[in-house]
């Protein structure tokens, strides 16, 4: 089964400040848990993929009427929305394996060595049907 562990941009339970305000020792330390874990997972052949994203200023979001349109692009945050940070896929065998793997996700080491305490989202990818079998007639 496929997970997709979604961060958000902001969104932690605890009293963490925002890496922006972090000493550099405390990003090293948070960036090389990101790394062990990915480690981890790739040597028990759970990770899929793992990626952070740009920040959210960085961001576009398209809207499109068609092919025959022009596609509408802006870059303003939209207010009230949590943008994604970053996410794991995961390949486990069960959603029990991808919430433990997403707590630790959540408790990864922040300011002080902390736990950060982030609001991790666990979302099963779907798989679409086969496409119907051609007739050999």
């Amino acid at each position: 089964m496929r997970f997709m562990l979604i961060q958000n941009y902001g969104g932690v339970e605890g009293d963490c400040a925002p890496m922006s305000q972090w000493e550099p020792s405390e990003v090293a330390g948070h960036i090389a848990f990101q790394i062990g874990l990915n480690t981890e997972l790739r040597t028990n052949g759970e990770l899929v993929d793992a990626q952070g994203l740009a920040a959210p200023a960085e961001a576009r979001f398209v809207v499109s009427a068609g092919a025959d349109c022009e596609p509408r692009v802006g870059g303003d945050e939209p207010s009230g929305r949590e943008l994604i940070a970053g996410y794991r896929i995961v390949d486990v065998v069960s959603i029990e394996r991808a919430i433990e793997i997403a707590a630790r996700v959540s408790a990864a080491p922040g300011q002080g060595g902390r736990a950060i305490e982030q609001r991790i989202e666990v979302r099963q990818v779907m798989q679409a049907p086969e496409p119907p079998q051609a007739s050999a007639g």
